[in-house]
Order: C-alpha cells, then structure tokens, then sequence
C-alpha cells in the first residue's frame, strides 16, 4: 500500500474520531503529503473542526481545504440576525476588547474588522463567531496595533521556539522588520508548522507572521 493511500485512510480515521464533524460527506486525496478535502458540511464550525482534524495526522505535510458549507433550511438565519447574535457574543466575550471588533454580516460570512492588542484577541474573536447558527464562513480582516519598540522581537521568538520541545534551533529561522516577522525553515509536522506560527504571534509587537516553514 503507498503511503498516499495510508494518509488517506488516516486522515478519514480521524475525521470520524473528531466529534466535532459529521465525516459522511467529507472527501479526502493525498498525494506526497499533500492533503485535499472536499465534500459538504452543515456548519462553518464543521468546516474549521475537520482542517484542524487533518492537521493533527502524522505526515500530512500541507491541507487544500475546499469543503463548502450547506446549510440545513432549519439552521439559516437572516444576516441582521446573524450580525446581532456576533455582536452580543462579543461583548460577553473577556479575550476581545470591548467594541474594538466590528461585524459586517453578506449572505452568511462574517467580516471582522478593527485593531486589537494581541494576537489572541483577533483569534478569541473569530473562534467566538465561527460556529454561531447560520454562519456559512468567516474573514478575519482585524489588524495588530504597532508598537513603537521592536527591537528585540527577532530574539525574544527565537529563544521561545527554543524552549519548545518540538524544534531545533538550526531548522528555523526568524526574520523580522518593523513587527512583520517571517518564518522559514523545516520542521517535521503541520501541527509544528502551526505551533511555530502561534509562538511567533505571541510574541510583543508582532503585528503579522508569514509562516514559510516547510514540513520535511
């Protein structure tokens, strides 16, 4: 059996061990490492739920993430009422500042928009939204204030990534220009790949990570 072949079916195993997606209509191809999803979904929570679920396979070294969400006639909402019930999740939130996000609601998709602090604000913000009833996707458009001092940025990120257990210190690289911090490298998984990248966000004074990490 080729490995293209065993990735798949591991990545199927997972997806139905994942409670969070209903797997039945989700289809999945691998091809050196390379994992496509297709299919259909009834919730956008779903759609995130089952690239997340894919990541976490061992060997899959990049996601082609195109499930579509279709929402069950029970489930769709007006956009007024989509748009007020993300505004009243947000002002309950306590990781969001208060009416520093604002929403904009066209045919399902949220858009949020603003400046926020931190990194974890912008994430808090989406995740708080993302499996709201009627929701068909999400843009995360908010953007990080700039800090005047980054100075040490470059190595603040770079001893964090040292201190973790999952990288070694000659496999990647930190570069960084007035709070835009860019990653290359190799490490030996997605789910690496991600936690570099979320180690470099919560850096002080990141304000954006490109994540050019390869999964060898």
């Amino acid at each position: 059996m080729s490995h293209d072949n065993e990735l798949q079916k591991a990545v199927l195993a997972e997806l139905n061990w994942e409670p969070n997606v209903t797997s039945a209509h989700i289809g999945v191809t691998a091809e050196n490492g390379t994992v496509t999803l297709t299919g259909t979904v009834e919730s956008y929570g779903q759609k995130h739920a089952a690239e997340m679920a894919a990541g976490r396979v061992k060997g899959v070294r990049a996601i082609a993430e195109e499930i579509k969400v279709k929402l069950p006639y029970e489930i769709q909402r007006s956009d007024a009422d989509i748009a007020t019930a993300a505004v009243n999740r947000l002002a309950w939130d306590t990781g969001t500042p208060n009416e520093a996000v604002k929403v904009k609601v066209e045919g399902g998709w949220i858009s949020l928009t603003g400046e926020v602090e931190w990194h974890f604000q912008m994430e808090a913000a989406e995740r708080e939204v993302r499996n709201l009833l009627g929701v068909t996707g999400v843009s995360n458009l908010i953007t990080i204030k700039r800090r005047v001092d980054t100075a040490h940025l470059q190595d603040d990120i770079q001893r964090a990534l040292h201190r973790s257990i999952f990288f070694q210190p000659e496999r990647v690289h930190v570069s960084e220009a007035d709070g835009r911090v860019k990653l290359t490298g190799t490490v030996d998984s997605w789910m690496e790949r991600q936690t570099a990248g979320a180690t470099a966000w919560a850096a002080h004074g990141a304000t954006s990570v490109e994540n050019h990490l390869v999964v060898a």
